[in-house]
């Protein structure tokens, strides 16, 4: 019996060393920290780099007020040429799925009461329960999922308007809208007063009638959600989403202060405020899972969902993304270009993999397809087998190193009326092509490398490369089994120079 005894208690002894150390090595949480309507510039975090690959400071870097997002990108890594979708809802599904808008067909912001225009077959219904998504892989492979924030993933009356169809556990102020109707907690976020009451957020009751601004209660709803995932001993994911930095442009008291000695536009400071107030967010959450000891386990992943919509100034021209051309629903950089922050709440021994601190990624482009790939690999979770997915891991990008596997081409396909309508802009290497579906001028060609702000089209003189890219683009929409805009009963497909 002794001999017996001993390697049993040996295995015990193993069994539970084994437990320890799994426990010691839990799966990282994530956070993507995902803002509404920022663009590029819309930070005091300088995303551009210059020729020497060093970050390089622009007029709208002064104007911001972002110490979190400054703190989030000296412990991590910045990109300065991150690709989202023109308009929101296209880029929250690809989030979601891992897809290109062209191949997913949510390719418009979806309008919560009715079908918006288009071609026939895009999908106005957004995601539905039988979408593989981000958050049910997540979900298989044992993380508490959270969602906070704008959803905007289905119209009113769509199972998918509700975030727990989609795979998460919780849902916090999302529904089928992509603005609020209020900021306010004295209004209710728009649920107390008659005006506002088509977007009014729900779910935060306990903050009417108080002061509390709406990214404020919808940040301390998110923590005391991680604290029951903690409470759980799962791994979390949490989805923070939030409603700013859209329209209405109400000023965020706290901040206000800040901008109004300054010669800029009313609604301008107000924009200001609310990109100081999600920066308060970010630092929350940093701070909040510091305190829970799980920083060194949680990595967060920010971003913005299309170009900037700040009122700054025109459409087509240059002060809204200064010195990018374009803003928000534009074919242009600014339309397009992102922030995109990647880092360890806190860099350390117990980080999963390395991600580099203080740096700058310029060689290569990312874009929000990555996420979805991104989030499985440092989670452990799968992709379910026949879902094709459009974006690559970024984790060896992360490192500051670059990837050979990285696709070197980007497509936002708009088929579709908007500030800019009825185009496919397809960046391939440092080239890019705008193409109209519409009108007498087809084409728009860019060389990105001398010209990064779009200011002279050489789509008349570099026919060579004015035919390959065109082909590069055609070829791209036939994979991606895209969608084309109509006129009359005519399919508009393109076609060579």
């Amino acid at each position: 019996q002794a001999i017996m005894r001993k390697p049993f208690c040996f295995l015990l002894s193993a069994f539970f060393l084994a437990g320890s150390i799994a426990h010691a090595q839990k799966a990282p949480n994530v956070i993507l920290f995902l803002v509404d309507d920022m663009g590029l510039m819309d930070t005091s975090v300088p995303m551009l780099a210059d020729k020497d690959g060093k970050p390089k400071r622009h007029p709208l870097n002064d104007w911001y007020r972002t110490p979190n997002m400054e703190r989030l990108a000296k412990q991590g890594i910045r990109f300065s040429q991150f690709y989202a979708q023109s308009v929101c809802s296209p880029t929250r599904a690809s989030i979601m799925t891992g897809q290109n808008s062209a191949r997913h067909r949510v390719t418009q912001f979806i309008a919560p009461e009715k079908r918006n225009g288009g071609p026939k077959g895009w999908r106005w219904e957004g995601l539905t329960p039988k979408d593989v998504t981000l958050p049910s892989n997540l979900k298989k492979a044992g993380y508490h999922t959270i969602f906070a924030g704008k959803a905007h993933f289905a119209p009113t009356g769509k199972v998918g308007e509700d975030p727990t169809k989609l795979g998460f556990d919780v849902n916090i102020a999302g529904c089928s809208f992509g603005r609020p109707g209020s900021y306010f907690g004295e209004d209710g976020y728009g649920n107390l007063n008659p005006k506002q009451k088509k977007r009014a957020v729900p779910g935060l009751e306990k903050y009417h009638k108080t002061d509390v601004f709406l990214s404020e209660a919808i940040t301390l709803e998110a923590k005391a959600a991680i604290d029951q995932s903690l409470k759980k001993e799962n791994p979390f994911f949490l989805y923070m989403s939030h409603y700013a930095v859209h329209s209405p442009f109400n000023s965020d008291p706290r901040f206000a202060d800040n901008y109004k000695d300054s010669n800029k536009p009313k609604n301008a400071q107000a924009y200001a405020t609310l990109i100081e107030g999600i920066d308060k967010s970010l630092g929350d959450l940093m701070d909040h899972v510091a305190k829970k000891g799980v920083a060194e386990n949680t990595l967060i992943l920010f971003v913005g969902d299309n170009g900037s919509d700040a009122p700054l100034g025109p459409v087509h021209g240059y002060s809204s993304s200064a010195p990018l051309r374009g803003k928000k629903g534009t074919y242009y950089e600014g339309g397009m270009r992102v922030p995109f922050i990647a880092g360890w709440a806190k860099p350390g021994k117990k980080n999963a993999f390395p991600v580099a601190q203080g740096a700058i990624h310029d060689e290569q482009i990312g874009t929000v397809m990555d996420l979805y790939s991104t989030i499985l690999e440092t989670t452990g979770a799968k992709n379910p087998e026949g879902h094709v997915v459009d974006g690559v891991s970024l984790i060896k990008q992360f490192s500051g190193k670059q990837n050979p596997a990285r696709p070197d081409h980007f497509m936002c396909h708009f088929p579709h009326s908007h500030r800019s309508s009825n185009f496919t802009a397809f960046r391939k290497g440092d080239w890019k092509l705008i193409y109209r579906y519409k009108g007498k001028t087809k084409h728009e060609l860019y060389d990105l490398q001398n010209d990064p702000f779009e200011k002279t089209n050489l789509a008349g003189s570099e026919t060579a490369k004015l035919k390959e890219m065109t082909q590069a683009m055609i070829d791209r929409l036939e994979k991606e089994d895209a969608l084309y805009p109509v006129e009359g009963e005519k399919t508009l497909k393109p076609h060579l120079p």
